[in-house]
């Protein structure tokens, strides 16, 4: 089993990619859990957050990571699984990783004892971290520091697999995030309810299982039109299914 370190994340910030989805893909689903809002926690979330949307504050934990005073919530961004092992039986980062982030923020949150300050600050933690946990490459097997390693061409321009995940698939859409919500289309009552159902360790096994599909690359590296068609649907779903349930967090912690 492999160490767990800060080291990891120092090197993801020598590649120049640490983001998952890109700001249009987090404000995506930070728009996306606003219409799953209900009245109450709407309300609620407003106040807090000081009327600024769920889509504004959703990139704030990426743009804090040049203040040295955040520097304890850099490996919060993403969790090392082995394949073929459970989150249970993995190694620990002793500085926290995106779902142990998750579960304990959603607990403190519901709890009511933090300051105003607190608050609005772990929940800007929360909308990030559910948006980055449904991407694949951010629930990661320690090999190839989520797929940045792992160089590619991507429309013949240089990239990495992290990158096209997080932000080259999406920017190739050339849409804007409400645009880009307005095409995920809306999930029947059904398939709200059962995604909200899922636990914070159902999310992860999720992005565990696409691994097969994600590393699924020709020999060259060199992936364009294919590649996206493959996959562009998977990057849909899991925007969607992140706002609809950042959305359920939401209505327990404040409905």
């Amino acid at each position: 089993m492999k160490k767990l370190t800060s080291i990891f994340f120092l090197c993801l910030m020598l590649t120049g990619q640490v983001f998952a989805w890109g700001q249009n893909g987090h404000r995506a689903v930070g728009l996306v859990a606003e219409q799953h809002l209900s009245k109450k926690a709407k309300k609620k979330v407003m106040q807090v957050l000081e009327n600024n949307s769920l889509a504004e504050v959703s990139v704030w934990m990426d743009d804090i990571k040049s203040d040295s005073t955040y520097d304890h919530t850099h490996d919060w961004h993403w969790v090392t699984i082995q394949d073929g092992e459970t989150y249970e039986q993995s190694e620990k980062n002793p500085n926290g990783d995106v779902l142990g982030k998750i579960e304990e923020l959603s607990k403190v949150l519901k709890s009511g004892k933090l300051t105003k300050a607190q608050e609005q600050e772990y929940l800007k933690y929360l909308v990030h971290l559910v948006g980055d946990i449904h991407q694949p490459l951010h629930v990661g097997t320690g090999d190839d520091q989520g797929g940045n390693q792992v160089k590619v061409q991507w429309f013949y321009q240089p990239s990495n697999l992290h990158r096209v995940w997080d932000t080259d698939m999406i920017a190739g859409k050339n849409l804007s995030f409400t645009e880009i919500v307005r095409f995920l289309g809306e999930p029947d009552k059904a398939q709200v309810k059962q995604w909200q159902s899922d636990s914070v360790r159902d999310w992860a096994n999720e992005s565990m299982s696409y691994r097969p599909r994600v590393y699924n690359l020709p020999e060259d590296k060199k992936i364009s039109y294919s590649y996206a068609y493959e996959n562009y649907s998977l990057v849909e779903q899991r925007l969607l299914q992140a706002g609809v349930r950042l959305a359920g967090l939401l209505n327990e912690i404040y409905g």
